[in-house]
C-alpha cells in the first residue's frame, strides 16, 4: 500500500519524511497529480497560509487531484494545514478552500490566550474511529495553530479546549485531519499515522 504525500510548497515535509520512515512506510513525496492520484492513501500535510496553499494547488492542478482522489473513496489524512485546507472556507486571507468537507476555518479572537497556540494540549475523544485505535483518551499532542476547524459536531473525531472547545481531528467519509501534528506528538502520533497506513491493508 502505497502512501503518497502532498508537496505543495506549503507543508513541513521533513518530520513527516522521518515519522514515515521510522513506521517503515512505503510512500512518495510529490507534487505531481499523475502521481499521486495512483497511490493507495494520501497525506496532506501543511504549514503556512491558507491563500499561498491553494494558490499553489491550483497552479499545480493538484486541487483537482484531490477531489479526484475524495471521490475514488481512497484514505486521505490532513495535517495542520492540510486539516483546514480541506474545509470549505478560511477567515486566513478570505480564502475558499477545498471543500471536501463542510466547515469553515476560523481564527481564535483577540484578547484570550495566546496566539498562536504552541505546544502540548490534550485530545478528548468525541466518538470512535479506526484513527484512534490504541489512542488513549485525553492524549497529549502538539500544536502550532491561529486557525482552528469549525465543523458540525457530527464529524468530530476529538476537541481540545483553548479558551474554548474546539474540533480538533475530524473525520467525514474517506477524510480524516488532525489540527494537531502526528509527527511530533510522540508515540500517540506515531499510532494515529500508523493506523491511518495500516487502515484497509
Amino acid at each position: 500500500m502505497k502512501t503518497g504525500v502532498v508537496d505543495y510548497k506549503a507543508g513541513n515535509l521533513r518530520s513527516i519524511e522521518s515519522a514515515l520512515k521510522f513506521l517503515s512506510a512505503d510512500y512518495i513525496i510529490s507534487d505531481r497529480a499523475e502521481e499521486l492520484i495512483g497511490c493507495d492513501k494520501l497525506l496532506f500535510p501543511g504549514v503556512g497560509e491558507a491563500a499561498f496553499a491553494m494558490n499553489q494547488l491550483k497552479r499545480s492542478g493538484l486541487d483537482s487531484m484531490m477531489h479526484e482522489f475524495f471521490r475514488t473513496g481512497k484514505e486521505i489524512l490532513g495535517i495542520c494545514l492540510g486539516c483546514q485546507i480541506i474545509l470549505d472556507h478560511s477567515e486566513e486571507g478570505n480564502t475558499d478552500c477545498l471543500g471536501l468537507v463542510p466547515g469553515r476555518v476560523r481564527r481564535f479572537p483577540a484578547g484570550g490566550l495566546k496566539v498562536p497556540e504552541i505546544g502540548w494540549n490534550n485530545i478528548k475523544k468525541v466518538r470512535d474511529h479506526y484513527i484512534l485505535k490504541d489512542v488513549p483518551d485525553n492524549s497529549n499532542v502538539y500544536f502550532v495553530h491561529s486557525y482552528y476547524p469549525d465543523v458540525d459536531r457530527k464529524y468530530m473525531l476529538c476537541e481540545t479546549e483553548y479558551m474554548f472547545p474546539f474540533c480538533s481531528l475530524i473525520g467525514y467519509e474517506n477524510v480524516t485531519a488532525a489540527q494537531f501534528h502526528p509527527e511530533k506528538s510522540g508515540k500517540v502520533g506515531l499510532q494515529i499515522m500508523k493506523n491511518f497506513l495500516e487502515c484497509r491493508e
